[in-house]
């Protein structure tokens, strides 16, 4: 049976280190104020006037989990990209990332899920190689959110909380009887949440897309209803858990390790106590990168995995929830 199977990882983020004192010198806020909101303590941005997209940093990132992996760039047969922050609207940068890896003729694979892209990306990675449409994948999670940022008192909420940053996982097909690799996966949406989370310019709005009313309203920055966001995350993602280990015929006790989308340290405490998980069986690196949403789970991810944190046989899961309303999991075995 062909199995998918995470065979490296890579992670990158800009070299500009944010921290909160620095922020607390450019708006009416406080480390002591971020910290106790968010649990972020710094962040990576892009530095200003550099003249790179987020497909360079899905690159720096995607070059470091090949070179792991023992592959060439023509050896993929999917590129598939996780983003909310593209280079440009048209095209995806997964065609960027593409062309700066050499790939020729390759299918590039843009998805447009925000916080859980990098699940969506998993589970179609999954798809493609149990139909044995390809064997070699490079998923990629990366983001570029500084240049969206508003870096005033009155939209610090957002500005405190996104980062940048890119990670990347090269995904193989195994043939084995073994349960290992991918073993289940559970997405979820609700769009009657949609404008709890959103962000980019009103394309819906007749007349052009930038306009003077557009800027006046400040309608080109990301707007978030944290109240809302954080009510629904504390709910939801215990329910997937229960719904992922039931698919998997499995309890929380068989899991060694969550790793939880990094969007706040309070929901992901609000979430490891309602189910009883024990703090060294959930990994929380947001406190170091903030919030860099589809890139956060690979960076985890790599993390553990430097770390040798990460055993042959640990079962993990990867869950989170973010704009759209889209939540959901995966659950994988180490081989």
């Amino acid at each position: 049976m062909k199995r998918s199977i995470i065979k490296s990882t890579g992670r990158y983020v800009p070299d500009r280190h944010v921290t909160n004192e620095e922020l607390a010198g450019l708006m009416d806020t406080s480390n002591e104020w971020i910290v106790q909101r968010t649990g972020i303590e710094a962040r990576y941005w892009v530095r200003e006037g550099e003249d790179i997209g987020t497909s360079d940093l899905a690159y720096e990132a995607s070059i470091i989990a090949l070179q792991r992996a023992n592959w060439n760039p023509e050896d993929l047969d999917l590129i598939v990209f996780a983003t909310m922050t593209p280079d440009v609207n048209v095209p995806g940068s997964g065609a960027f990332l593409q062309n700066r890896l050499g790939d020729k003729n390759i299918p590039a694979l843009d998805i447009r899920q925000q916080c859980t892209g990098f699940l969506h990306g998993l589970e179609i990675c999954d798809a493609y190689i149990r139909s044995e449409k390809a064997q070699k994948i490079l998923l990629v999670g990366a983001e570029f959110q500084s240049r969206y940022l508003e870096l005033t008192t009155e939209n610090r909420d957002t500005a405190v909380i996104f980062a940048d940053g890119a990670g990347a996982v090269c995904i193989e097909a195994v043939e084995t009887s073994e349960e290992v690799g991918i073993i289940t996966s559970i997405l979820h949406a609700d769009g009657k949440y949609s404008g709890a989370l959103r962000a980019g310019l009103p394309a819906r709005k007749s007349g052009p897309a930038i306009s003077p009313t557009v800027i006046q309203n400040k309608e080109h920055f990301p707007y978030m209803d944290g109240k809302t966001v954080f009510k629904l995350a504390v709910t939801r993602l215990p329910k997937v858990t229960e719904e992922l280990l039931a698919k998997a015929n499995m309890k929380i006790e068989d899991l060694n390790m969550i790793i939880p989308h990094q969007a706040n340290l309070r929901i992901n405490e609000a979430f490891r106590e309602r189910l009883n998980i024990p703090e060294e069986k959930m990994y929380n690196n947001i406190q170091r990168y903030g919030n860099t949403t589809a890139a956060t789970i690979p960076i985890a991810l790599d993390e553990l995995m430097e770390k040798n944190m990460l055993k042959p046989k640990d079962t993990i899961m990867l869950i989170g929830l973010g704009a759209g309303l889209t939540w959901g999991g995966v659950i994988y075995k180490m081989i």
